[in-house]
């Protein structure tokens, strides 16, 4: 086979990005696509960026990084796809580009280790492992609060780290996915509420907000369908719809919610950044007690959602053949 219709390499990226996440060999030889990207926007960064002693040169800064650097991944992305279309099997590589921009075997493998930690080592442990995958001062942390993060985290990188993706390859290609993992990062990098990022950072966040708008409330409710077998399909739903909009992100707290209902937990709540503290809003109004069990339970229905992404992109593939 020559050419592989295009919704079948998607399925073929997701698949394989599943089954061996990014391999840690190649990451330690040539690093990650999102490593690279995120180089860019440190060095942007370095070079622009007045920590707010200028805030209007840091608007145009920041927009100036967001904009250009988007548009010329954008354009680069579209280029070798157009290139790899032409190219005996080129396929092969534009699926191993989509998988590596995927995140579902890696987000389950980081919140995994979280799980293993905090149950076989102890709350130290648990720290130190959750640390990898929140940006929340972890010090304080007890047994519930280390088990929480990991779930929360669960729950919004689902969006951010595989629906989403998933939404923007299958409406722009590799050009949309590579556009949106730049956007993703940049917000994750510099869409901060500090002195150094308010204004630097102010179109990354923006951005973000706007590409994962409808990605993050199809995540919450892919966990309301993941959730049916435990009988809390209506209970997922109901508390998404209901207290999502308490979260501060606009975006996050749809998973959030729904991940909240679906186990019957209570989620969110205060934290701290660093040295500031966010008492944020409880999702929910289940057990807030969370321990490492309820980890494996989150992971589970995670596992569903994922499941349901396989059979809904490969109905797609089956009825309409080629992606156009």
């Amino acid at each position: 086979m020559a050419h592989l219709p295009f919704i079948w390499l998607v399925l073929g990226g997701f698949v394989l990005e599943g089954l061996i996440a990014y391999p840690a060999l190649m990451f330690k030889w040539i690093g990650h696509p999102v490593s690279w990207m995120g180089a860019l926007i440190a060095m942007a960064d370095r070079k622009t960026n007045s920590a707010g002693k200028r805030p209007v040169r840091d608007v145009i800064a920041g927009f100036l990084l967001v904009g250009l650097g988007g548009v010329a991944l954008f354009s680069a992305a579209w280029q070798v796809s157009r290139a790899l279309d032409v190219l005996p099997y080129g396929w092969v590589l534009e699926l191993c580009f989509v998988a590596s921009l995927l995140a579902a075997r890696s987000l389950y493998n980081h919140v995994a280790v979280v799980r293993t930690a905090l149950m076989e080592d102890g709350v130290p442990a648990g720290r130190v492992a959750v640390s990898s995958i929140v940006g929340r001062n972890v010090d304080q942390l007890d047994e519930r609060g280390i088990a929480r993060a990991a779930v929360e985290s669960l729950a919004e990188s689902s969006s951010d780290g595989v629906v989403a993706p998933l939404f923007w390859v299958l409406v722009a290609g590799l050009p949309g996915l590579v556009l949106y993992k730049f956007v993703n990062t940049a917000d994750s990098l510099i869409g901060h509420h500090s002195d150094r990022y308010e204004q630097f950072g102010k179109t990354a966040a923006r951005l973000d907000d706007m590409m994962n708008w409808i990605p993050a409330r199809l995540t919450g409710m892919l966990f309301g369908l993941a959730a049916w077998p435990m009988g809390r399909a209506g209970a997922a739903l109901r508390v998404m719809w209901c207290d999502a909009r308490l979260h501060a992100s606009p975006n996050a707290g749809w998973p959030e919610a729904a991940m909240a209902g679906a186990l019957n937990l209570r989620l969110g709540g205060p934290r701290c950044y660093g040295a500031v503290s966010e008492n944020a809003a409880w999702l929910g109004a289940g057990r807030a007690a969370l321990d490492g069990t309820d980890i494996q339970t989150a992971l589970d229905l995670y596992r569903r959602l994922l499941f349901i992404v396989m059979v809904c992109l490969l109905g797609v593939a089956l009825t309409v053949g080629e992606y156009a």
